[in-house]
């Protein structure tokens, strides 16, 4: 068998197979690995912003209510086994390595090699099943109708908001995109959404009338004391709630929800890192918005020392445009990714939207030398992981993608 570090090496050198959409391939390789059809009930999380949060208000209540539980998430900030979680704690290297191997071996003579996702996503109901879990809890990598996620049978499907991201592969409309994302809704099975802008509204209605589903949008705030900071975690947390309540025979305590939302963690969400220093994977202008609002609600007037890099193909104009009233200073380090903007040319578009002193640093470790209260440290998530890395001082495994 081979060691973790080998079988990674593996499974990120099937990347040069690039994005696929379609279920011909996942369908196939879960069928192969015995775990098309899983025994545990399944909440399946799709939409632009806060998937991540949901996913992880809700594992963390199922878990607090005593069931077992299984999250799938992407992208990791510094290490794979991030992606793989059963009860809270991530995959172990040794099984890891072992799953890797075992899924290897399955493709080893296919024609069409799957996808690097489709490989995560095949380890991932591996393990959950070899774990006998309860719940398990599937975050879309991209869109919906042909993310990989969505050839595994769902007992409540849940939207997040929809905004534009992903134009090339999902469409240029926000129809089009939610029309795209709604497709994960299954014949006469709960379908739960966040507020959304009316075009994507009526793309969801509409599939709700095809798929005749028991269609809700779930528009309260939870009042409950949250693990996770900012004021639209509310509504996260709200939505997670109620597609745990969707699911067959669930049962939890009001003391079980509200110790499980108390306790939930999820890194890169405003997460403080240290004192008055907060950590952000707002990478578009829905979640640039609200990290604004977040900061402004929590800091006031005070502005941000803003450590931040951004992927080339998305709407960096925007962004900057949003983010810089509260930036009094820019820090613009290199990151090791062939997607994000180079800081030189990232630098030309802070200065068209922003007056601040801007500095580029040489390495991450002078960017991340002094950190000062109210340092922002914000964009991609592969400028979170490296940054993540070298304060936690563990050595990053390069990402070559983000899936």
């Amino acid at each position: 068998m081979l060691s973790y570090s080998s079988a990674l090496d593996w499974l990120y050198s099937t990347q040069m197979f690039g994005i696929k959409l379609g279920l011909e391939g996942i369908t196939r390789l879960l069928q192969a690995c015995g775990v098309l059809y899983p025994r545990a009930r399944v909440i399946h999380v799709a939409g632009t912003n806060g998937k991540g949060s949901t996913c992880a208000f809700a594992e963390s209540v199922a878990r607090a209510a005593g069931y077992s539980t299984g999250l799938f998430t992407s992208p990791h900030l510094v290490r794979f086994n991030e992606r793989i979680r059963v009860n809270g704690e991530q995959i172990p290297d040794a099984d890891a390595a072992r799953l890797i191997c075992k899924v290897k071996d399955t493709v080893a003579a296919w024609e069409t090699p799957p996808t690097f996702f489709e490989l995560v996503l095949a380890i991932a109901m591996l393990y959950f099943a070899e774990r006998g879990v309860d719940i398990i809890i599937l975050e879309t990598g991209m869109g919906g109708r042909l993310d990989a996620t969505n050839a595994v049978p769902k007992d409540v499907a849940v939207l997040t908001p929809i905004g534009l991201d992903h134009t090339q592969y999902l469409g240029e409309t926000l129809y089009d995109i939610a029309a795209e994302k709604a497709a994960i809704f299954a014949w006469h099975r709960p379908a739960l959404s966040a507020p959304q802008q009316p075009e994507a509204v009526r793309a969801l209605h509409e599939a709700a009338l095809r798929m005749d589903t028991d269609y809700r949008i779930i528009a309260e705030e939870c009042e409950l004391p949250l693990g996770l900071h900012g004021a639209f975690q509310r509504r996260n947390a709200a939505l997670a709630l109620a597609a745990l309540r969707a699911l067959p025979h669930f049962l939890a305590s009001e003391e079980e929800i509200a110790r499980g939302l108390a306790d939930t963690r999820w890194p890169g969400r405003f997460e403080e890192v240290a004192p008055a220093v907060i950590m952000d994977g707002a990478h578009n202008p829905p979640a640039i918005r609200v990290l604004v609002d977040t900061w402004q609600a929590t800091y006031g007037e005070q502005k941000a020392r803003c450590i931040y890099a951004g992927s080339a193909d998305k709407a960096l104009d925007e962004v900057l445009q949003l983010l810089s009233p509260i930036v009094e200073e820019w820090v613009l380090p290199p990151v090791q990714s062939p997607r994000i903007l180079p800081p030189a040319e990232m630098a030309q578009k802070v200065r068209a939207h922003s007056a601040a002193p801007l500095t580029m640093p040489a390495t991450m470790a002078e960017a991340l030398a002094s950190l000062p209260p109210h340092t922002l440290i914000c964009g991609s998530f592969f400028l979170l992981g490296e940054a993540m890395a070298e304060l936690t001082r563990t050595r990053s495994e390069y990402r070559k993608t983000e899936q």
